[in-house]
């Protein structure tokens, strides 16, 4: 016979499990904490961008496709800013101690759709040393690009900067703890429910009904020694 729960029910399920819920929460959520305060390492990032044309002479005329050639020229400098041949020269500027390898992951390049807008993007765990890892990235880009494809077509147009106050990108105490409190809530009700459902315990009339699909025709009196009835089942 299926079982039908009321709200009333629930509530009762809840509050019997209230304190494996409170426990399951208040573990994800000081574990959120302690992580997010003393363990995660904060990461700073920093941009710049460098606009990407076609080189041409003083008696050259703007022809309609230089747009459509400078568009797939970057997506040839893209990888060419991220190759040994610009990151090795930045290592050896900035005194990285991290190979080619390692500093191409900490890097990504972008441009807009129809755009000839490059921007380069350091992520780092020093605010000063990603601007100053972006702002030679471009730079290297700039003069190598004029030997490896013998163009000087690239121009910087915003160097990477640093405010006053940088954030980290990856670091949200609040947020990670709010998240924490919730999936902490939602897992102690889960399992609350759970266990109400492995639960096949008799404990009151109605649990014969469901189990054996009979009606109860009567139920037995505890009484106390004192004659008074205690309670029924």
């Amino acid at each position: 016979m299926e079982r039908l729960i009321n709200l009333r029910e629930l509530f009762q399920i809840l509050k019997k499990h209230l304190l494996l819920i409170s426990i399951i929460t208040v573990i994800l959520t000081a574990a959120s904490g302690i992580v997010s305060y003393f363990f995660l390492t904060p990461i700073y990032q920093s941009s710049t961008q460098i606009l990407v044309n076609q080189s041409k002479n003083e008696q050259q005329i703007y022809s309609p496709n230089e747009l459509q050639t400078n568009l797939q020229l970057i997506n040839t400098y893209n990888v060419i800013i991220k190759s040994p041949v610009v990151l090795d020269k930045v290592i050896k500027q900035e005194n990285l101690e991290m190979p080619a390898g390692a500093l191409n992951e900490l890097i990504s390049v972008s441009s807009e759709q129809d755009s000839q807008i490059v921007n380069i993007t350091v992520q780092y765990k020093n605010p000063q040393k990603a601007k100053d890892i972006a702002n030679a990235i471009a730079t290297t880009f700039q003069s190598e690009i004029k030997t490896i494809m013998n163009v000087d077509n690239v121009n910087i147009l915003a160097k990477a900067e640093i405010s006053d106050n940088p954030s980290p990108i990856n670091l949200n105490p609040i947020l990670n703890i709010i998240i924490a409190l919730v999936v902490g809530l939602m897992l102690g009700v889960g399992l609350a429910f759970l266990l109400d459902y492995l639960d096949n315990t008799v404990k009151k009339e109605r649990d014969i009904e469901d189990q054996l699909a009979l009606p109860v025709l009567g139920t037995i009196a505890i009484i106390n020694i004192d004659g008074d009835t205690k309670k029924k089942e």
